[in-house]
């Protein structure tokens, strides 16, 4: 597995994100990317191709993940306003009982939204609803911090 990350500089997130996954892949496969797919829920991918990708971006930064599994990428920046209300309605039970612990709130909130977002791109099914089925764990080894931002991969074994 593979991550490179990028900042915007002018160009929109998904500009900035297809050109990281150029990058990846042409260094990985020695190959010009190949055509780029939609599932009908939305998740992008090569057809017949052992490779996969998720490619997400904030305000400032785009993220690429290549891989030889299912992938989902998600980051956010961490000096993100955070409306912690949300915390009510995304966090299951455990995660919520996490999150009150949490001494920075802001971060334990953005934690859990970033491994939601991955495994629901990672998944391929997308975010329906509120996503507070969950049960991941702060101490997550999966996120971690890149360019100012909170980033989870999960990769599909």
């Amino acid at each position: 597995m593979r991550i490179a990350s990028c900042t915007l500089e002018g160009r929109s997130g998904h500009d900035a994100g297809r050109a990281l996954l150029g990058e990846l892949y042409r260094t990985e496969t020695g190959e010009a990317l190949p055509p780029i797919l939609v599932t009908e829920r939305g998740k992008p991918y090569f057809e017949h191709s052992p490779w996969h990708f998720s490619i997400t971006h904030t305000h400032r930064h785009a993220f690429c993940v290549l891989a030889k599994a299912p992938v989902g990428i998600d980051a956010e920046e961490l000096d993100r306003p955070v409306r912690l209300a949300l915390a009510d309605k995304v966090l299951s039970p455990g995660e919520r009982a996490q999150f009150d612990a949490a001494q920075d709130k802001a971060r334990a909130f953005l934690t859990f939204w970033v491994l939601k977002e991955a495994a629901a791109k990672c998944s391929g099914e997308g975010l329906r609803g509120y996503p507070n089925h969950t049960d991941f764990s702060l101490e997550d080894p999966r996120v971690r911090e890149m360019d100012g931002c909170l980033v989870a991969v999960l990769e599909d074994q």
